[in-house]
């Protein structure tokens, strides 16, 4: 009897101890979150500071007409332009090469699969530090005049391989049969590629596309080393900080912020609906 009390006792005390644990992770869970988002809350808190200079630093009142003033800045307005068409030629550059790649490495076994792997990975994990200084080697001995077209390469070349990943992991998942199946029943190649084949890796294939978009429009030191005269978003935001950043920029953050948030609720939309 007594060994039966001191077991529900010391049953209850470990149920007491996992519930305060549970309580303690959920909080510490929302704090991390809460510390992670308080510089974009800040940021576009100040989207609408009714700043009377050119530091957007104390809050001096409310006010939208930055809004409405939002490409007053036309050398802002230019980098915001070159970084957008730069993430979307990106993003596409990098999503129909990685969707291949993807493609090849999880449906075939060829000989240099595992070195194509590894350079794969390996351009993944290496600091951009080293991949910028990389891609600015190779333009300046092949000659070619950094600038534009040199930042849409660069941003290709590191974007791909996350493409790449996301998509073979995918692959790896399909049953060949069902691709077969598809020939049996008279499909080309062609076709059984864009009726079978692609509907079901298309998840993978826009996550891809999200991640590479994402990587590109805000991405900085890579840039920097390919870039020449050429100003994106970043690059700008660098160079103006030490006069003063109008609060335009954080309009224009506010904007690219949402967007994202909006472009990955769709896509978790679509994938709940998709199952």
């Amino acid at each position: 009897m007594t060994a039966t009390v001191v077991e529900d006792g010391s049953r209850t005390a470990r149920r007491a101890r996992g519930r305060w644990s549970d309580r303690l992770l959920y909080a510490y869970t929302w704090l991390i979150i809460i510390w992670l988002c308080l510089p974009i809350a800040v940021m576009i808190a100040f989207g609408f500071n009714d700043a009377k200079g050119r530091l957007n630093l104390t809050w001096q009142g409310f006010t939208f007409k930055w809004y409405g003033q939002l490409f007053s800045v036309p050398d802002l307005t230019t980098a915001l332009v070159n970084s957008l068409t730069i993430a979307l030629i990106a993003t596409v550059g990098s999503a129909v090469l990685g969707t291949l790649i993807g493609l090849a490495l999880g449906r075939y076994r060829f000989r240099g699969q595992g070195s194509l792997n590894l350079v794969q990975f390996a351009a993944i994990s290496a600091p951009e530090t080293v991949m910028g200084a990389s891609l600015l080697s190779f333009f300046v001995q092949l000659n070619i005049g950094r600038g534009y077209w040199t930042i849409v390469i660069a941003h290709i070349m590191f974007s791909l391989s996350f493409v790449a990943v996301t998509v073979r992991s995918r692959v790896l998942t399909l049953d060949p049969a069902i691709d077969e199946a598809a020939r049996d029943l008279g499909a080309t190649g062609w076709t059984a590629f864009r009726l079978v084949t692609l509907p079901m890796i298309f998840p993978a294939v826009l996550a891809g596309a999200l991640l590479a978009f994402a990587l590109s429009i805000d991405d900085f030191i890579i840039t920097s080393f390919n870039s020449g005269s050429t100003l994106t978003f970043p690059l700008w935001i660098w160079g103006a900080q030490k006069n003063g950043l109008p609060p335009q920029v954080n309009v224009m953050g506010t904007l690219i912020f949402v967007a994202g948030v909006l472009l990955a609720v769709g896509n978790a939309v679509l994938a709940r609906r998709r199952r």
